[in-house]
């Protein structure tokens, strides 16, 4: 290995835990060489995600540099200076990422053949949503807050922040482990969509409030006046009963998804344990997160996080690495976890 790859290399690694100390911790589950390919791609999607989340972009600069980072996916893709440019004062570690953004993409060259064109697409495609709701076209603006429309709206969102990397890690896992072909690899393709769109729904569930104190409700606009209110009422005490309502149709819904989630663990090969490892873990946290904000009464208090507690993490963590080889098991602690008190 060159300096120069050395250098890249060590990059990537040192960055995971900065943007993501849970998914840095996942990823160690992944036999080696695989797990290298999902940092890298997980890496690529955060600057997607880093483009689309920075406040002070308009929704014209984030439409141009979501299209730059897509083309230069591409083989012989254009240079990225422009990118890197814009996030050179560096204040966070996701916009020293995007700064570096080069350095990934170097990586992203040097993985298999395969790796790349299972990888690439799904990024792509990412790049292509959220340039599509980085402008006002989709949401509606309730006094300061920012609002998802309908339900459908939402779907897409989620669909493009996370459906599409349950697709990206469906076709990684294919390419690592021979036993998924034909008929198997349909069926994970299936409930790849879902398993991507339960994980983003419980994330939204949990993060509602801290979301509303950035001035966006990704609750449905929709959703709300079905039960008599507007998104910048969620919050109000004076229509709790009505908030509830709203947050339990949106529970319901993730609910749903994960269990498609759950059909999707299952199906993957008792043999592929450590993926199936790292699959579980996502689910039976996002599950019980689900579960404690169904139970919550502080879950719209912005002072208020939802939040498993580091010992339980590490009883889940556990308990995943006995039930995954048995089909059985798995769904027995799904539902302990699930109806837990």
């Amino acid at each position: 290995m060159t300096a120069n790859v050395r250098v890249d290399r060590e990059f990537c690694f040192a960055i995971l835990p900065k943007v993501s100390r849970t998914f840095a911790l996942g990823i160690r589950l992944l036999p080696p060489e695989l797990g290298y390919a999902v940092l890298n791609s997980y890496l690529l999607c955060r600057i997607v995600d880093t483009i689309e989340d920075t406040a002070d972009l308009t929704p014209d600069d984030k439409a141009g540099l979501l299209g730059l980072f897509r083309d230069a996916l591409d083989d012989g893709g254009p240079d990225i200076a422009r990118l890197q440019e814009v996030f050179q004062r560096r204040r966070t570690d996701e916009e020293r990422l995007a700064a570096d953004a080069d350095r990934v993409l170097r990586e992203f060259r040097r993985l298999s053949t395969e790796e790349q064109a299972a990888i690439r697409p799904w990024v792509q495609e990412m790049a292509d949503g959220m340039a599509e709701f980085a402008g006002p076209s989709r949401g509606d603006a309730t006094g300061d807050l920012h609002a998802i429309q309908s339900v459908a709206d939402l779907d897409r969102y989620c669909y493009y922040v996370a459906g599409t990397v349950g697709h990206l890690l469906t076709e990684l896992f294919r390419l690592h482990v021979p036993a998924i072909t034909g008929e198997l690899h349909a069926r994970l393709e299936r409930l790849a969509t879902s398993f991507g769109l339960g994980l983003q729904l419980t994330n939204i569930v949990k993060d509602v409030a801290d979301d509303r104190t950035r001035g966006w409700s990704f609750v449905p606009q929709d959703l709300c006046e079905r039960a008599g209110i507007r998104p910048d009422e969620l919050q109000d005490p004076a229509h709790a009963e009505q908030a509830h309502e709203v947050m339990v149709s949106l529970i319901e819904k993730a609910k749903r998804h994960l269990g498609d989630a759950l059909e999707y663990c299952v199906t993957l090969p008792a043999a592929a344990y450590r993926i199936r490892i790292f699959c579980l873990t996502s689910l039976y946290f996002a599950v019980r997160t689900l579960r404690l904000a169904e139970r919550d009464p502080g879950l719209l208090d912005p002072a208020h996080k939802v939040k498993i507690t580091r010992p339980e993490v590490y009883r889940t963590l556990a308990a995943t690495y006995f039930v995954a080889p048995c089909n059985a098991l798995v769904r027995t602690y799904y539902r302990r976890l699930a109806y837990a008190e």
